[in-house]
């Protein structure tokens, strides 16, 4: 059988969408995939088993992408399309099935119920859990980049995001992670890990310089996106502003806080048993009102978010996580 999965070019959208994926893999074992997704995203696919191809999507004018997917992609014959961009590469290649969202993206639902309603109310109740396949070079990667740095534990701060409004005060994170890894704080004596894209190191020094000194580590784009996730899931704790790397730490089981101001955390938070939102007092109407346009915001608009929240967010969480692990 074939499968092609048209997904976002974003990196938390696809990590959203991989649950479905996932789905559609445990129930038809040995299926052979290909992925079309943006080339930003394409990393996180490279795992995933049965993979054939990765169809990288450019975005063209008049929809000339679709166009270029199709010329690309008609040598196959299809048995399923699992299409979360609603394009019309379905009508053009005709597979034996189409799965799509059957919940609009305007709907006040999380982005991974929205998915999940693709398998119908059932899907959309209890959905497909996000996922990312790691290979064992990630795992070696990971296991290189944390090595002789001690048996403390990790915590990890992901400082950026693909909007400068969206972006928590960096003097803030650095607070933060000086509260938490203090004697009397939630991860006293923990190492801590400041990540970031290698187009965002100019975004995430102020954090990396303040923090500096042997217990810091710089991963900020050193790493594959499957190394990064795999040093996620050895974390204690995960900080981010609302990103994809956010959403990587959701997915690899990180008990993760996941910071919201201009943007929507009852679509976008950190999905899963161990993700927490941790808004501004101000909220999303008020930060992002109608019309207001995204290239005219030159500065922050976190600063309603104070750093006792998040500790308090932070303490709460690893409390319930290891009262969980201790009932298992």
């Amino acid at each position: 059988m074939t499968l092609l999965f048209i997904t976002n070019s974003r990196i938390g959208d696809a990590v959203l969408s991989t649950g479905m994926l996932d789905h559609a893999l445990e129930h038809y074992p040995g299926i052979a995939v290909t992925v079309a997704c943006g080339h930003i995203a394409a990393p996180l696919f490279e795992g995933v088993p049965g993979l054939e191809h990765i169809h990288i999507i450019r975005k063209k004018p008049w929809g000339g992408h679709w166009w270029e997917a199709y010329r690309q992609l008609k040598g196959t014959r299809w048995d399923i399309i699992i299409d979360l961009r609603g394009s019309p590469l379905p009508m053009l290649l005709r597979p034996r099935q189409t799965l799509r969202p059957r919940v609009h993206a305007a709907a006040p639902n999380h982005r991974v119920r929205r998915i999940g309603s693709t398998l119908g109310d059932k899907g959309f109740k209890h959905p497909p859990e996000p996922r990312l396949w790691i290979r064992p070079e990630d795992e070696a990667a990971a296991d290189a980049a944390l090595a002789g740095t001690g048996e403390a534990p990790l915590l990890v701060l992901a400082p950026t995001a693909n909007w400068i409004a969206k972006v928590w005060p960096a003097d803030r994170f650095v607070e933060l992670a000086r509260r938490l890894t203090a004697p009397d704080g939630a991860l006293p004596g923990a190492r801590i890990a400041v990540v970031a894209g290698p187009d965002e190191r100019d975004a995430a020094a102020p954090v990396l310089e303040a923090l500096a000194g042997p217990g810091t580590l710089d991963l900020i784009g050193r790493l594959h996106l499957l190394a990064v996730s795999a040093v996620f899931s050895r974390s204690a704790l995960v900080v981010g502003n609302d990103s994809g790397l956010m959403h990587m730490a959701a997915a690899s089981g990180a008990p993760t806080i996941g910071l919201f101001g201009p943007s929507r955390d009852e679509h976008y938070a950190p999905w899963g048993p161990r993700g927490r939102a941790v808004r501004t007092d101000k909220a999303y109407e008020e930060l992002y009102p109608p019309g207001l346009k995204p290239g005219t915001v030159t500065a922050s608009l976190m600063d309603t978010l104070p750093v006792e929240r998040v500790e308090e967010a932070a303490r709460t969480l690893l409390q319930e996580v290891a009262a969980a692990e201790t009932r298992s």
